[in-house]
């Protein structure tokens, strides 16, 4: 009898340690959203591409984004400080490289590859955490980039290795440093400096510099038609929505833990791809589901109670790590 009520009371404890781990907070849940919205914005930038260059669309749609947030956050403006003039400045840098090489991208990728693509920024973010921070990543962060990798090949393809990725797929995949990137400055200055100005700065550097790139990319203004402006307004009150979560919510959720939800992305945009006419090979879904696999692997951590060689080596980890 006694041995049965032990037996139960474990298990008691083991589910309730099970619920707590997989309980969301306001702020887990406001990016679990966002995350979805942000799955959504592939397949309106792939068609908007059609009728107007990635350098104009990326301006349009986030001097949208920062009006609207200055709109929103006017009253606080005229308090700017130094430090978020340059949190600003940084982030819309990252904003801009990140989301410009990902719409030019999707010029010649449709809205599906893109997005899985754009999913290895996730296993980038603990890395640059150990290139910058000097934090050796876990075991398992290693063995989810070389997955992440592994899926990278499928999804490409039998000819990638022997003919090499196209243009869009090497744009994507180079956007993919500056927006983890992106996610780390955030982490960095979350809790520094007020939200709503920060936002505001990001936001209008980032349209800024993509109207800035025009002339580089060859390109000119279009002419007017609603199957880019509609988009680009959509996308600019999306924009102002993802943003302004991501700067409240990593106030108290870490990149780490972050990057686990951002990790969806990528299915919500297969799943609206789909529903609008992407048909992606067996072998590419398969590097798709394997690229998620090892998003999601790179952020398993070892138990508290575990003794293991990952936290004798990282045993002072702050809270850009879990």
């Amino acid at each position: 009898m006694c041995t049965i009520l032990h037996y139960m009371m474990c298990r008691m404890v083991h589910i309730s340690a099970i619920r707590e781990n997989f309980s969301l907070s306001r702020q887990e849940a406001a990016l679990l959203a966002i995350t979805s919205v942000w799955g959504g914005t592939f397949l309106l930038i792939h068609l908007a591409m059609r009728h107007s260059g990635p350098m104009f669309f990326v301006g349009v749609r986030f001097v949208i984004a920062g009006l609207v947030a200055a709109a929103i956050f006017s009253k606080s403006l005229r308090r700017i400080t130094g430090r978020e003039l340059w949190a600003g400045t940084a982030i819309g840098v990252m904003i801009f490289l990140g989301y410009g090489l990902q719409t030019q991208g999707l010029q010649t990728i449709n809205s599906s590859t893109s997005a899985f693509l754009t999913a290895l920024y996730v296993p980038m973010v603990p890395l640059l955490q150990w290139l910058v921070f000097r934090q050796r990543p876990h075991t398992m962060v290693l063995l989810g980039a070389g997955l992440a990798f592994v899926g990278l090949l499928l999804l490409a393809g039998p000819g990638a290795v022997t003919l090499g990725l196209g243009p869009g797929e090497i744009a994507t995949l180079a956007s993919t440093l500056p927006m983890a990137a992106e996610i780390l400055l955030i982490g960095f200055y979350a809790g520094k400096v007020n939200l709503g100005r920060v936002t505001v700065i990001q936001l209008l550097v980032a349209g800024g510099l993509g109207f800035s790139a025009m002339p580089a990319a060859g390109e000119s203004v279009p002419e007017f038609s609603w199957l880019w402006a509609a988009p680009a307004i959509g996308l600019g009150a999306a924009s102002f929505l993802i943003q302004a979560t991501m700067n409240w919510a990593q106030k108290s959720v870490s990149p780490a833990r972050a990057t686990i939800i951002y990790a969806g992305e990528p299915v919500w945009a297969g799943i609206f791809g789909r529903m609008a006419g992407d048909r992606m090979p067996a072998l590419a879904l398969l590097g798709a589901a394997v690229i998620v696999a090892g998003t999601l692997l790179s952020e398993i951590r070892p138990r508290p109670g575990d003794t293991t060689r990952d936290q004798a080596q990282a045993p002072n980890q702050d809270a850009l790590t879990e």
